[in-house]
Order: structure tokens, then C-alpha cells, then sequence
């Protein structure tokens, strides 16, 4: 896993021994975890914040795992990974969970390290499905090369400017939350609360102020969104 942008998890849980061993297993090994130990609140926290991987237990209060997996596939603006967690091993369970959008099912009780590999596996097997061109109105982003053009005229950018711009696109048209942001970038470390500023103007400077229309909107008191014309 990449120190520079370790993995951020929902643990979607209501058996506290179960969450706390996996908060000390994939904590040890860098992950970033969030928990719920209902199924709104974990359908909240999925449609609220950024994970790369959902990991989410069929039996819970409120709305099961399989209600969360069937409404975070309608909702969330973007596939996030869903590894289901359960102590049904029968074949319909598992069809159905599959049916209703989950991506790997992992039976209770279970080894962490198998956890930690599916997950790693998941995020993997994301990565390879996302296509390298992500294209935003009239600006192209090639995640390959790390290259940005708009409206055919390359623009230059430096590592956290073209991170933010990455971000943005990515989730556009969601609005970005400032916290979200700083997580994504620089993980549970303290950051100054000017260096963000900092890089939103070095953006805005290369991609909007050569061009007539604006594409950075700013969200007053929430973050920043890509503004289609």
C-alpha cells in the first residue's frame, strides 16, 4: 500500500469485538478507518465521504446489508467497492448479495490477513476498471501520464494542484468537502490550514485564469466542485 495515500475504509459493523480487531489489524497495517454499527449510519457515511473499499456485515439494526448494498448502488455517484461480511455461507445468500451489486463476499469468522488481501484485491481490481482519461467539460486529465490539457492547450501543474484537480473530476459533479480533501491528500497528518488554500490558488491560477470561463467553484463553508457550463 502507498504510505503517500494509504487506504481509507468503511467498516460498516455492529459486533464491537469483530470492528475492534479489525480496527487493530488493518490499522497496524496503514489503513484509515471510519465505523458504523448500523446500516443508515453506514449508508450515510458511504454516500457522505470518500472510501475506496465498503466493508459491510449482512445482520445489521435499522437497514441490513443488503437494503445499504442496494442503495448505495442507486445513490453514490461513483462505484465504490463493497466486500460483504456475514455468517451466511449458503449459495442464494451470496447470489443475492452479488445480484444486488456486491463485489466479493468474505464468511464469518475469517482470518484478518484475508480481509486486508481482499480488500487490497478489490481496490486493485477498481483501479484497473477505471479508464486513464478522465474528461471534465473541455479539460482532459491522463492519469497515466499525469497530464492535463484544456481545450487542447496543455497545462502545467505540480504534484498536489494536479491531485486536487484529480479529486474533483473524479467525483464532479459532487461537491468535494475541505476535510475530504486534506484527508485524500495528506492522510491524518496535521496540515496547515493555509497549504490547502495555497494549492486551490496555484490551480485556479493554471487552469482558469488563461480561459474565459471558470471551471473551480468554490462552495462557501462546504469545498469545491468542477462547474459545468
Amino acid at each position: 500500500m502507498n504510505k503517500d495515500h494509504p487506504l481509507h475504509l468503511l467498516i460498516v459493523e455492529d459486533n464491537s469485538a469483530i470492528a475492534s480487531n479489525v480496527a487493530e489489524h488493518m490499522e497496524s497495517r496503514g489503513f484509515i478507518l471510519d465505523f458504523a454499527t448500523d446500516g443508515q449510519q453506514g449508508l450515510d457515511l458511504a454516500l457522505t465521504n470518500y472510501y475506496d473499499v465498503v466493508v459491510l456485515d449482512l445482520m445489521l439494526p435499522k437497514l441490513d446489508g443488503w437494503d445499504v448494498c442496494k442503495l448505495l448502488r442507486k445513490q453514490a455517484s461513483r462505484h465504490i467497492p463493497i466486500l460483504m461480511l456475514t455468517a451466511r455461507d449458503s449459495l442464494p445468500d451470496k447470489i443475492k448479495g452479488f445480484e444486488l451489486g456486491a463485489d466479493d463476499y468474505l464468511t464469518k469468522p475469517f482470518a484478518l490477513q484475508e480481509l486486508e488481501m481482499r480488500v487490497l484485491a478489490l481496490c486493485k481490481r477498481q483501479q484497473l476498471n477505471q479508464s486513464h482519461l478522465i474528461q471534465v467539460e473541455d479539460v482532459i486529465i491522463d492519469t497515466t501520464s499525469k497530464t492535463v490539457s484544456r481545450d487542447e492547450q496543455a497545462i502545467s501543474l505540480q504534484h498536489l494542484p494536479y491531485e486536487i484537480l484529480k479529486i474533483l473530476a473524479e467525483e464532479h459533479p459532487r461537491v468535494v468537502t475541505r476535510s475530504e480533501l486534506c484527508q485524500r491528500l495528506w492522510g491524518d497528518e496535521p496540515t496547515d490550514s493555509d497549504a490547502l488554500r495555497s494549492h486551490i490558488y496555484q490551480l485556479r491560477k493554471a487552469l482558469d485564469k488563461p480561459f474565459k470561463q471558470p471551471l473551480i467553484a468554490t462552495v462557501h463553508g462546504v469545498g469545491f466542485k468542477l462547474e459545468a457550463k
